[in-house]
């Protein structure tokens, strides 16, 4: 095998983007499967005249792509479901999944991962099988989540590591040095795939879980919200406030405004908690002792 590689790509977004990018300086990309919203990716590939196809293969016919033969089939961040006729056409099909498989399968590990307060997570390159995130491991590594690491701040150490695990599997690839590792299937969890009306807060969780579901879910994400008085808000950032509470009082009760700063400080059942950065469609005069919902 010569030290150029025929590579078909699965990607979207702006990490399928730079994988998109980094390969294409060494390598042969003669096909990039994408998706509409991927403008980018789409663009460069335009630019540079390289076969695409865009949208929801399960809407199109496998003749599409039959007559396609690459030797790495590499998905990155790719949105869509791979059909198991594709795997064929790769001598090698690969994911990149930012989670420490078998844990977190499924959309947007990293966000649920924060959510569930983990303080580790990763990313892991895998055999493309027939089942979901389910395929053996090529290369792992750990990433720490720090105190205040929002879904956005993972990414970012996600971007930073990419590339460097892509030359990784290459390397493996050419040197025919690949070693596989069969996940545990039953040490598997999966999580679904989140909306932007995922991101309702619960006044009755602890007050940890709350923090850890608003900065999972922070910009560029859509972000948690609650709403009050039929109004939706958006909220960005939380901190625990050392504000005294009674037990009895209803969870989700504003205890304290701070017009200024556009905070308030809720009552939660294990303490209080500072709500920040606060965005609303329209101005709202909050009040003391009325209730989130």
């Amino acid at each position: 095998m010569s030290n150029k590689l025929r590579i078909c790509l699965l990607i979207s977004g702006a990490l399928g983007f730079d994988a998109l990018v980094h390969l294409y300086k060494k390598h042969s990309i003669i096909c990039v499967f994408t998706d509409w919203q991927s403008k980018e990716i789409i663009h460069f590939s335009k630019e540079n005249n390289i076969s695409l196809i865009i949208g929801n293969l399960k809407s199109k016919s496998a003749e599409t792509w039959q007559s396609v033969r690459c030797d790495l089939l590499l998905s990155v961040n790719y949105l869509f479901i791979i059909n198991e006729d594709l795997i064929s056409i790769a001598k090698h099909a690969i994911n990149i999944h930012g989670s420490l498989l078998p844990k977190y399968r499924g959309r947007t590990p990293h966000v649920w991962a924060i959510i569930n307060g983990e303080k580790k997570t990763g990313v892991t390159v895998h055999c493309i099988d027939k089942g979901v995130d389910s395929g053996d491991i090529i290369i792992q590594k750990e990433i720490n989540i720090e105190e205040n690491d929002s879904g956005a701040a993972i990414l970012i150490k996600f971007k930073e590591l990419y590339p460097y695990l892509i030359n990784e599997l290459l390397e493996k690839i050419l040197t025919n040095s690949i070693k596989f590792e069969a996940q545990n299937h039953s040490n598997a969890t999966y999580f679904g795939k989140r909306t932007p009306e995922s991101g309702l807060v619960n006044w009755d969780w602890f007050r940890e879980r709350i923090r850890d579901w608003i900065r999972a879910q922070t910009d560029p994400y859509p972000g948690a919200f609650f709403f009050y008085d039929g109004i939706k808000v958006t909220v960005h950032q939380a901190v625990f406030s050392n504000l005294g509470m009674n037990a009895e009082t209803a969870n989700g009760t504003i205890l304290e405004v701070n017009k200024i700063m556009n905070e308030l400080i809720v009552k939660t059942p294990n303490g209080c908690i500072t709500l920040k950065n606060l965005r609303c469609e329209r101005k709202i005069d909050f009040k003391i002792n009325t209730i989130l919902t």
